[in-house]
């Protein structure tokens, strides 16, 4: 395997960093940069500015709107994007439902749903943990009881990234009573605004608002919005989840937050030395550095792949989400005293930085408290090393 990138994928980064240095708005770049909160105007507008330029969907294929891009091409441009300061895309509508409905869906349900998500008129969120079922999702309570035309949903789903901005929810939800709990499940999409459908806040450590309680009384949902087979949504779960899995890896991310990490360890202490020239911390740091150059290797090669991604996409999140913490980790051990006040009103722009230190402590406490969700959500690790140890091992 050859671990140079070639001269046309250089020239691609090139190209892409240009872009971003021409088109990528400094405000937002400013607030992603000191790790101040995006607005959703702020991700709705760099959406709206990466569709014109026909890179809205660096993953899907051109005749969905897509950049056709081949898995090199669409690691480099997410790498660049996080280097650059540009916000997080949506994953919930460009890499988790947006698959299931080009593979799954019918006609219809393309030709609705699929331009909204890449133009960022519309903002997706995943129904699919609940209160007792999360990482035992087949044991999931939602249900869903067809009237006539409709379905008629009741129950509750929990940890809703961002569900407080979403017009459309793709859930889960049980249609069948009467069969083995995976075979009674079905994949349905919710317009957010129907009568019935209340969003809950759920305030997390850090104190922000970025998850919600989704509860569902009576909800009307047109029969047309089934996606694939009733009864049938399991498969399609899974087809999702090897998606998500796969993007929680998260290199790009990893390797911005990498460079700032350094950054960071490079500052001068009260002591008058970085932490940097601490031998231990410098180990711990150069052991993670090339650890993170593993997973990108990896990451290719798993993309790369004829057959996609299996049970690898496990080792992905695992690797990914592992990698993820120890970074937060070490940030707050370089950034040092400072980091131990956290508030979440630091968080804004017009926070005055001196009333608790240097400018990269006001989010360090705060990464690393939600942080710690990694290695839970999109399957706990635990389940992961389950499915490895049962699909590649044989145990």
């Amino acid at each position: 395997m050859d671990l140079n990138y070639t001269p046309e994928q250089d020239a691609f980064r090139q190209e892409v960093r240009q872009f971003l240095e021409n088109n990528l708005p400094d405000d937002i770049r400013e607030r992603v940069q000191k790790r101040h909160r995006p607005t959703k105007d702020m991700i709705a507008r760099w959406q709206k500015i990466l569709y014109k330029q026909g890179w809205g969907a660096s993953n899907w294929p051109e005749q969905y709107g897509g950049t056709g891009w081949d898995e090199v091409q669409q690691l480099i441009f997410e790498e660049e994007c996080a280097m650059a300061g540009a916000p997080r895309q949506l994953d919930f509508g460009l890499r988790m439902v947006a698959p299931v409905i080009m593979k799954f869906g019918n006609q219809e349900q393309k030709d609705r749903h699929l331009p909204g998500i890449v133009s960022g008129e519309v903002w997706w969120s995943q129904g699919y943990s609940e209160p007792g079922a999360g990482s035992d999702l087949a044991s999931l309570r939602t249900t869903a009881k067809r009237e006539g035309d409709h379905y008629i949903v009741n129950g509750q789903k929990t940890w809703t990234t961002l569900g407080q901005h979403g017009d459309w929810i793709f859930c889960l939800v049980r249609t069948n009573m009467d069969v083995k709990s995976q075979e009674g499940i079905s994949f349905l999409l919710i317009d957010m605004k129907s009568p019935g459908i209340d969003v809950k806040p759920i305030i997390m450590l850090d104190g922000e608002h970025e998850i919600n309680d989704v509860f569902f009384e009576n909800v009307k949902v047109p029969v047309e919005n089934l996606v694939g087979e009733e009864d049938k949504g399991w498969t399609y779960a899974k087809y999702l989840l090897g998606h998500e899995r796969t993007g929680l890896a998260n290199v790009g991310q990893w390797k911005a937050m990498m460079r700032r990490l350094k950054e960071i360890a490079r500052e001068e202490k009260d002591d008058g030395r970085p932490i940097i020239e601490n031998p231990r911390f410098r180990d711990r740091l150069a052991q993670l550095d090339a650890e993170l150059r593993a997973l990108e290797l990896t990451v290719l090669r798993v993309l790369t792949a004829s057959s996609g991604p299996g049970p690898e996409a496990s080792i992905l999140k695992i690797r990914g989400t592992e990698i993820g913490q120890r970074l937060f980790e070490l940030a707050m051990e370089a950034t040092g005293q400072d980091a131990l006040a956290h508030i979440p009103e630091a968080l804004e722009p017009d926070y005055a930085y001196p009333v608790v230190g240097t400018m990269n402590a006001t989010s360090a406490a705060g990464d690393y408290f939600n942080m710690r969700k990694l290695s839970i959500f999109g399957g706990s690790n635990e389940i992961q090393r389950n499915i490895i140890s049962k699909l590649v091992l044989g145990l």
